[in-house]
């Protein structure tokens, strides 16, 4: 038992340092106290706020304000996100303010359980490739079908499919698209997508990766497409890429405990609970 603790313990080591880290290469710090908010510079999608490295006190409902007024401020959600483990007082502190907290399952995977794509779905799954001239399509791709899928969040089966994900697609500009092939190009980023020749893409997930930690997040299924593993090939993918590129941890939050056995199936274990804060309308 002392050396499962002990491992846990080293993992949220780990897992602390990817998250302040991921965000400081294209974003500014700001700190409040134990909070920090990062703000990014540039295109992109916004940060959070979250406990700081070296924070010695629990943050207070000052500090959890002062952070939202300047959020609102900025023009910024007013997000904050941590691990419930390292900040068990936070919890109660964010829900006295006003937020709504979800608290998703934190899993790591085992890598003598991943399993490989083709034990999901004989959908073709493809990395991103910057290299290729398909390029910006496949990135426009996979935002439309995370935005369709996140719509209607869950593993239900529903009505939008590729009519809705095509509606969905937005033209990149050209500083996000050099955003996206420099980060996949580098290693710090990989994306997936999976779908067939007659209905296009149908799945789509990301991962970030610092150093020898990596994230895979943004799963996603367009509704009409659920039920036929695509969003476990998808996460199988990725875990197999980024394995092979060195990263010996790979973890993942999961949207929910349902959202958690299909990635229980690809080889993850839970470890702990991600909280993610948002004013209570927004969640």
């Amino acid at each position: 038992m002392d050396h499962v603790r002990a491992e846990t313990t080293a993992t949220f080591d780990r897992l602390e340092h990817f998250y302040d880290a991921v965000p400081r290469d294209s974003a500014r710090a700001e700190e409040y106290g134990p909070l920090v908010l990062f703000v990014r510079e540039g295109a992109g999608w916004p940060f959070y706020a979250r406990p700081r490295l070296d924070a010695t006190e629990p943050p207070s409902l000052a500090d959890v304000t002062a952070v939202r007024e300047r959020q609102r401020e900025l023009g910024l959600p007013e997000a904050f996100e941590w691990v419930h483990e390292r900040s068990p007082d936070l919890l109660a502190v964010a829900r006295s303010a006003g937020l709504a907290v979800l608290e998703a399952p934190l899993m790591v995977l085992d890598p003598a359980a991943l399993a490989v794509p083709e034990e999901f779905t004989d959908v073709p799954v493809w990395l991103l490739d910057p290299d290729v001239p398909g390029f910006a399509a496949d990135v426009a791709a996979r935002r439309a079908v995370a935005a369709v899928g996140f719509y209607a969040a869950g593993t239900a089966r529903g009505e939008a499919g590729p009519a809705q994900r095509d509606a969905a697609v937005t033209d990149l500009d050209m500083a996000a698209l050099e955003e996206e092939r420099s980060r996949v190009a580098d290693g710090h980023r990989l994306s997936a997508l999976a779908g067939t020749p007659a209905e296009g893409p149908l799945a789509s997930g990301m991962a970030m990766r610092v150093g020898e930690v990596a994230e895979i997040a943004g799963v996603a299924t367009l509704p009409a497409a659920r039920r036929r593993g695509l969003g476990a090939a998808v996460t199988a993918a990725l875990a197999q890429a980024l394995r092979a590129a060195g990263t010996d941890l790979v973890f993942l939050s999961a949207g929910s405990e349902e959202i958690a056995r299909v990635y229980v199936r690809v080889g993850f274990r839970r470890v702990g609970t991600a909280c993610i804060a948002e004013p209570a309308a927004l969640i």
